[in-house]
């Protein structure tokens, strides 16, 4: 019976598990090489290690937060594994819910899977845990394992989340983290060096290709030239490598769909682009590509998932409190980044639906073992016992609020 912990005990006690998380730990300290060759498969070399980074941090911290919110046990999870950032994944919704969730099964996306696959066979010889990687299709998966679990988590896109979520019972949880458009703002009181830095390091993450990185940078009017001048010449400085040199700044794109999107988006735009443009085929290499619009032309803002600078000008603030409280924007609600006077009243405007990060980005204040995300439907949302709940996202703080809260 779904919801049911009453008597639930975990199959491994709770002692053995918290070792176990304590053998990854020591395990990926000992072997960062054995990790970052499965993750440069299909991640750059400085996204592999601040992967491996960041891993090892909310594993450090996962007593702490199970801890601190208390979680109840389950009995069985199920999880649609995201398409990146595949070791922090394996971290945050398989290795810390071990803690409070006896069974869990995943899936993973396929144009991942050999790297999942992988990565599961060295990993499970270090921890033991009950974790069953099914390699199943999307509908044979659903079938034997999602409409048993009591939990369900996908990361995807909000037209699949919707479809499974018509199909779960009652009773299931049912756990979101989808996709934001995660504005980036270089307000007329930024400091330029910092937000253009910034601004290259949170969009050629991985080479773009991760959710969190911005799909439209606004940029005050009376910055414009100033911020494209240092922009480009910084773009001109960085090198294209393969995933395992440590130095290259970009390497090739990995989800071999996202080249086609990008080519048809440059061709519709070409007249915006400002810098670079190229696309490689063959070798699946994107440029940097700089496109510029005033906010009046209204492009179309799409998730490039690859090192696309979508620049587009403003004239004056209220312009751009008028756009960011659009349906289109409060539907995407996840994060936004400003660049300012910190007492700039926009600010407030924005975290009224997203995450906000200032004069630092999203990155920099993500963290595994806190909630995390925003207030549009598709960007994330739990739905359980025919409540929709759309708010930021930590799986054992939401379990904690709402588990079974009903019944009690």
């Amino acid at each position: 019976m779904h919801g049911s912990t009453v008597d639930l005990e975990l199959s491994i006690p709770l002692l053995q598990r918290r070792e176990a998380i304590a053998r990854c730990i020591s395990f990926i300290e000992s072997n960062p090489g054995t990790i970052r060759d499965i993750l440069t498969e299909i991640s750059t070399y400085q996204t592999a290690e601040l992967e491996i980074q960041a891993s090892l941090q909310a594993l450090k911290n996962a007593i702490h937060e199970v801890h601190q919110y208390q979680p109840p046990l389950i009995s069985t999870m199920s999880v649609f594994m995201p398409s990146n950032v595949i070791l922090y994944s394996y971290v945050l919704y398989l290795l810390i819910p071990s803690l409070y969730v006896n069974q869990i099964e995943f899936r993973s996306s396929m144009s991942v899977l050999p790297q999942v696959r992988k990565l599961h066979e060295v990993l499970k010889e270090v921890h033991q845990l009950p974790f069953a990687l099914l390699e199943l299709s999307h509908r044979e998966y659903i079938k034997s394992s999602v409409l048993q679990a009591d939990v369900v988590v996908f990361t995807g896109t909000y037209q699949n989340a919707e479809s499974i979520k018509q199909q779960l019972s009652k009773q299931q949880m049912f756990i979101f983290f989808g996709q934001g458009i995660n504005p980036f703002i270089v307000s007329e009181t930024a400091n330029l060096e910092k937000a253009v830095h910034d601004l290259i390091q949170v969009r050629l993450y991985n080479t773009g290709q991760d959710c969190m990185g911005p799909d439209v940078i606004y940029v005050s009017q009376s910055q414009q030239d100033a911020f494209l001048t240092l922009l480009t010449a910084k773009l001109d400085g960085l090198r294209f490598g393969s995933n395992q040199e440590v130095d290259a700044a970009y390497g090739p794109i990995h989800y071999t769909e996202t080249l086609e999107m990008v080519g048809q988006h440059l061709n519709q735009y070409g007249e915006h682009i400002v810098y670079g443009g190229r696309i490689d085929f063959r070798d699946k290499v994107i440029q940097p590509t700089v496109l510029v619009s005033a906010l009046a032309q209204k492009l179309k803002i799409l998730e490039f998932f690859s090192p696309v600078f979508n620049v587009v000008i403003y004239e004056k603030e209220e312009d751009l409190k008028r756009i960011v409280t659009q349906e289109y924007f409060v539907e995407r609600a996840l994060g936004a980044t400003f660049y300012g006077h910190p007492d700039s009243p926009l600010i407030e405007l924005l975290r009224k639906k997203h995450t906000v990060s200032i004069n630092e980005t999203l990155f920099d204040i993500e963290n595994g073992n806190a909630p995390f995300g925003g207030y549009g439907p598709m960007a994330n949302f739990v739905f359980y016992q025919g409540e929709l709940i759309i708010k930021p996202i930590l799986i054992s703080q939401i379990l904690s609020e709402y588990w079974q809260r009903g019944d009690q």
